[in-house]
């Protein structure tokens, strides 16, 4: 599973969010965005890293970073997940895991101690320029949404 290193072009990509509307790299050209990939939608890690990423919105968006979280589900799951929640920002999905498979979000990892292949929590910072300014792999859903915004603060 390659991994993407700070300065490189981030890898494009269209996927669609939780309306049906088609979002891309392109979109944000400009701009600095978070794009984080979690397993699955409703879980308890995937729910902690969501909601907490939310509470952080207003902070982000002060910083004008927009944040995208992505995974495996399908709008419908998307649209429940949000409105359970009350998530503010966009929900991708990725079904065939090929946006993540780039982005070396997909593949092996350790699970209970075994090798397993799912996604593989994850999120990138892309900056203005559409490189890869921070890319944090192996994620703790706790806490990790401020560690992103400790990190874009500096």
């Amino acid at each position: 599973m390659a991994r993407l290193e700070i300065g490189t072009k981030a890898p494009a990509f269209t996927l669609s969010n939780q309306g049906g509307r088609p979002i891309s790299l392109k979109d944000f050209a400009g701009e600095r965005f978070v794009l984080y990939f979690y397993p699955a939608d409703d879980t308890p890690g995937c729910t902690k890293e969501a909601c907490q990423f939310n509470d952080e919105l207003k902070e982000f968006r002060n910083l004008t970073v927009t944040v995208l979280g992505v995974s495996p589900d399908d709008a419908t799951s998307h649209v429940a997940f949000q409105k359970k929640y009350g998530l503010r920002f966009d929900l991708l999905s990725d079904p065939e895991k090929s946006v993540m498979a780039k982005y070396g979000a997909y593949g092996e990892k350790m699970m209970y101690g075994k090798k397993v292949v799912g996604v593989v929590r994850s999120t990138f910072v892309i900056g203005p320029s559409g490189k890869i300014e921070h890319a944090f792999y192996g994620v703790r859903a706790d806490g990790h949404a401020q560690k992103v915004l400790a990190t874009l603060a500096n």
